[in-house]
């Protein structure tokens, strides 16, 4: 992509209404646009990183046999009365009466849809385990939005809804979720900490919270910080089974890690006092399992192996998409701008033309450019007619986490610079090894 041709609205002051990293740099970075409060439209830079984010939660669920569908936003009044949510969700619902006087609501969350869509097709346990998910905007109507995407009224969300024929199918169906979640968020570069949590109006006795740390984070947490140290890398997952994915939730769940609503100050003590930990974290997933709660309001039942007709056991699992894109800035910037992993950048690398016009920078260019593109990479080629320190500030802001710099100095040693976005560090280098070096940081990311 030439940035001479692309909607890239970069501002140079701080809009006032920003408080947090994540918020200006966002604004600054013309990633988004306030269309409301708590409403953003957003830009050709920050849809690229949504996108990104989005394809990594899909890859994650369906290498766990989740199978994807997508759902309306507009949802109708009658299915929330059957649940006996409709009255108790409170003022963030927002209510509204069609054209025929009929009540429809715009979803803050889809249990009572996905199980109005169950029950109408499913009747035996042989079609089971199933788990159906989407990723769609919600609404939320938040009494005071702020913070940008990180605290929103209309945001992006994967919920997805298990439904299995027993307690201990759905507890597997529990644990299998919390496997792509921990796979999803260290494929995005973060580190995700599972927090025993409150559940809230969504129900149920089982429910984990995933949390980065960050010191703009909306919750106070308690944590051992050995939990830190753990990873699962490239282990191969058989989703199948239930004593492998048990295993790894026992290992990211036996160090302490809790939220402020149910911390346990006596077995935080248990933990050894250079491991504790006190931080604040934002919430960027929430996994449950809720039994029979919305099965057996609404009638989703089938026949078990002996013939009884049974309620289905059921849990809801959801990834604020949009909200980690915020919440990545605020784990991953600087002074500058914002830092972005090399998982979730929405360009690969930029590329810096320091004398646009010079016949043998642009062709230096436009060739690195190719090369990058042929390997499957999306390069940002800086070719406007503006001043060095300006094209570099703008690489700084937008945060890309590599930077080609060409210029006429270097051409004539044979040369270019590569740049770390996240250390600072630069190298010089032939044309050629800077594209091969480039290609190998993404085939190992």
């Amino acid at each position: 992509m030439r940035l001479s041709r692309y909607f890239l609205p970069v501002l140079k002051e701080t809009p006032a209404e920003a408080q947090i990293a994540s918020h200006r740099y966002m604004l600054r970075a013309g990633m988004i646009k306030q269309a409301a409060a708590g409403i953003y439209s957003w830009l050709p830079l920050g849809w690229r990183v949504l996108k990104r984010i989005e394809d990594i939660v899909h890859q994650e669920q369906q290498r766990a046999g989740h199978i994807p569908m997508l759902m309306p936003t507009i949802q109708s009044a009658d299915l929330w009365r059957e649940s006996g949510r409709y009255d108790a969700y409170g003022p963030e619902m927002l209510r509204i009466t069609d054209r025929h006087d009929r009540d429809m609501l715009f979803g803050p969350t889809n249990e009572e849809m996905i199980t109005d869509i169950f029950r109408s097709h499913v009747s035996s346990y042989r079609d089971l385990p199933l788990t159906l998910y989407h990723i769609q905007w919600k609404f939320r109507d938040e009494v005071r939005p702020r913070f940008g995407v990180m605290r929103g009224r209309e945001f992006y969300m994967k919920d997805g809804y298990n439904f299995d024929v027993d307690r201990d199918a759905a507890l597997h169906a529990y644990n299998r979720h919390m496997v792509t979640y921990l796979r999803s968020y260290e494929r995005m570069g973060l580190k995700a900490i599972p927090m025993r949590a409150d559940s809230g109006p969504i129900g149920g006795d089982n429910t984990h919270e995933f949390l980065l740390l960050a010191d703009t984070g909306e919750s106070e947490v308690f944590y051992d910080s050995a939990i830190l140290e753990l990873e699962l890398g490239d282990r191969a997952i058989d989703f199948d089974s239930v004593e492998q994915c048990q295993a790894i939730c026992d290992e990211w769940t036996a160090p302490y890690a809790r939220t402020d609503e149910t911390h346990d100050p006596a077995l935080f003590d248990q933990v050894p006092e250079d491991r504790r930990r006190q931080s604040r974290g934002i919430e960027v997933g929430q996994i449950f399992y809720f039994g029979t709660k919305y099965s057996e309001a609404m009638g989703a039942r089938v026949t078990n192996k002996d013939g009884e007709v049974v309620p289905v056991h059921m849990g809801s699992h959801g990834i604020g998409v949009s909200r980690l894109v915020g919440a990545i800035i605020e784990a991953n910037h600087d002074d500058k701008g914002i830092i972005w992993p090399e998982q979730v950048t929405p360009f690969h690398c930029g590329i810096v033309n320091l004398r646009q016009g010079d016949g043998d920078c642009d062709a230096a260019c436009e060739r690195i450019e190719a090369a990058l593109v042929e390997k499957g990479l999306d390069p940002l080629y800086d070719d406007r007619d503006t001043r060095a320190g300006g094209k570099f500030a703008t690489m700084d802001l937008i945060g890309l986490p590599w930077r080609i710099t060409v210029g006429p100095r270097g051409l004539q040693n044979g040369v270019v610079e590569l740049t770390s976005r996240r250390t600072g560090e630069s190298e010089e280098m032939s044309i050629d090894a800077a594209i091969d070096r480039i290609g190998q940081i993404y085939a190992a990311a």
